[in-house]
């Protein structure tokens, strides 16, 4: 598998920044040349189509493409999600995995739990554009009323938890917490967005494992999301996340990935949560973009 500077999973990108502006870093500046160009230059291929699509845009993720790049325990949750439960896939392109979880084949290879699932539990999609297909219209017709929806032309930050409601599972694959600029208040929504003991469920490429004996896939370039202290110590995305008060965080490197990947299973366990908060050091755009930034004392 063959991969390319900034460049997403292979099998698997949805480019989605969930913030427009960057706060300083090494040459950039709020309103600078620099800046307004990285916003531009992200900003359009978000946008793009047909032949202007950059390689690593992928919109059609499968439901085995979550299972393969999330944490193993993704699988069981969803499988186990009730009639009475909802989901939500920030970054969801066409809708494909939610497709995929209401169709036939899915009860017939997760037969376990079958009958507590019922009907299946509520999916929700966001997506910056538009990419709903006649399947996802013809899906959403026969399923019924707001079995499944698909909300468009708003980031994260714009919606309410009066909009949208609470829920028992979100997934991010290369959405939003691989583009934002505000790392910390993007987990912050994230989370109260979700259900007391509810799952969040994302991955991060080409970053500093927690075993840490990783190095960065590009040469002479450093990892795609890195955090440093004032000092200029290192923090591992693993360890930042597991600074966060109420939640209880599993971190799994999968090495075979090209990029490796970082998958991360954030549980929330009570709700007085506090996110360590992240100051933007520096962005640069791409799919996805190159991100550092300092961990605020």
């Amino acid at each position: 598998m063959i991969a390319v500077k900034n460049t997403g999973l292979c099998i698997v990108v949805l480019l989605v920044l969930q913030f427009l502006w960057l706060g300083s870093s090494h040459a950039q500046s709020t309103g600078s040349p620099k800046f307004d160009y990285e916003v531009s230059k992200q900003e359009s291929i978000y946008w793009s189509e047909g032949e202007q699509v950059p390689e690593g845009y992928t919109i059609d993720r499968s439901l085995l493409n979550y299972t393969q790049a999330l944490c193993s325990g993704f699988d069981r949750t969803l499988a186990g999600l009730a009639p009475t439960d909802r989901w939500l896939d920030i970054g969801a392109g066409k809708g494909q995995a939610i497709l995929d979880y209401y169709a036939e084949g899915y009860d017939q290879s997760h037969p376990e739990g079958r009958e507590r699932r019922g009907k299946k539990a509520q999916a929700v999609a966001i997506s910056i554009e538009d990419r709903r297909t006649p399947a996802w219209q013809r899906s959403a017709e026969s399923l019924g009323v707001n079995q499944i929806q698909y909300f468009l032309n708003k980031r994260l930050r714009e919606y309410s938890v009066k909009e949208l409601g609470k829920f028992q599972l979100i997934t991010d694959v290369i959405g939003g917490f691989s583009y934002t600029v505000n790392l910390s208040l993007f987990v912050e929504q994230v989370l109260g967005f979700l259900e007391l003991n509810g799952s969040f469920y994302a991955v991060l490429q080409d970053v500093h494992s927690e075993e840490g004996s990783n190095q960065p896939y590009y040469a002479k370039a450093p990892f795609l999301t890195e955090i440093t202290n004032a000092d200029g110590s290192e923090v591992k995305v693993c360890s930042w996340l597991k600074k966060i008060a109420c939640a209880e965080v599993t971190c799994e490197f999968k090495s075979g990935w090209k990029p490796p990947v970082e998958a991360f299973h954030i549980r929330k366990v009570c709700n007085d949560v506090k996110v360590p908060v992240l100051l933007p050091m520096h962005y640069e755009s791409g799919t996805p973009p190159e991100r550092r930034f300092q961990l605020k004392n």
